[in-house]
């Protein structure tokens, strides 16, 4: 079993070359497709997060209230407006031709967040569940894009995505409920459930206990004060931003939970009661720094 460390950063940052040009899109394009008309702070959330672990550009697909809040306060982030208040089937055809469109501009450096603010009404879930089937970018499924991902599981499977569930989400996913479990138990049926989807997952906890099917990683970093709105959205952005790299999602996934754990950590020292995942966000510079 992997104990994630520091040393995890050097899997996800090296040195940018001095002696050639570096282009846009070298670094990452990520697209996050979440919100609804009364959750906008989702994607914008992982989108900052994402921002700051490095990824070069990002573009947030969302309803369009959503789209427009997002759009004026953060000129750094593209925003897509969708028609109505929130995802729905016919805006299927968009985001599928906005997935490879993606791909060809940033020349192969893309990847998708997906779940944030989307909702669990019954057309949204079955417009995400549509998405994931016929989508073909490495993707981080959150929230409620889980839920939507338990009707049809095996549609990611072998693919280089990562999904990460709190407790009950992993439950609405498998099947298994695993909170009063002792950790032993847990990291065991994480591994067995990585393994019959062929990617990677993350139980999001006290530890975070990650794998791919084959190995296990579990990361230490984080605090009580990260019970906050935003923590998993922020961590989300983060894992998106590596997959954008083109980083595998095994890897990208134990940097990722370091970084929001220690930069929770950090901002926590600070802040305490007083916590807000904005407050995160500001301190994942001083962890990659």
């Amino acid at each position: 079993m992997i104990e994630v460390t520091k040393e995890i950063l050097k899997s996800v940052y090296q040195p940018r070359p001095i002696d050639k040009a570096v282009r846009k899109y070298d670094y990452g394009l990520l697209l996050i497709i979440g919100g609804s008309d009364f959750y906008s702070g989702q994607p914008t959330i992982s989108a900052l997060a994402a921002l700051k672990a490095g990824v070069d550009v990002i573009r947030v697909i969302a309803p369009k209230r959503a789209a427009d809040i997002i759009a004026s306060f953060f000129p750094t982030i593209s925003a897509y407006p969708l028609d109505g208040n929130w995802l729905e089937k016919r805006h299927l055809a968009t985001l599928l031709s906005m997935a490879e469109s993606a791909k060809e501009v940033s020349r192969g450096k893309t990847a998708l967040v997906i779940g944030g603010g989307m909702g669990r009404t019954k057309e949204t879930q079955e417009a995400i569940a549509e998405f994931l089937i016929n989508n073909s970018l490495p993707m981080v499924i959150d929230a409620d894009a889980i839920y939507a991902l338990a009707k049809s599981p095996q549609s990611i499977k072998g693919e280089n995505s990562i999904i990460t569930p709190n407790t009950y989400e992993f439950y609405a996913l498998t099947g298994r409920e695993i909170y009063q479990l002792p950790d032993e138990e847990k990291v065991k049926i994480v591994q067995e459930e990585a393994k019959k989807l062929q990617t990677t997952i993350v139980l999001k906890g006290k530890i975070d206990i990650i794998s791919n099917g084959k190995e296990v990683a579990i990361n230490r970093t984080g605090s009580p004060y990260l019970s906050k709105m935003g923590i998993g959205d922020a961590f989300a952005g983060i894992c998106g931003a590596f997959l954008a790299k083109g980083i595998d999602s095994f890897v990208a996934a134990q940097a990722a939970a370091y970084i929001n754990g220690l930069a929770g950590e950090m901002a926590a020292k600070k802040m305490k009661d007083s916590l807000s995942v904005l407050d995160l966000i500001e301190a994942i510079p001083k962890v990659i720094g």
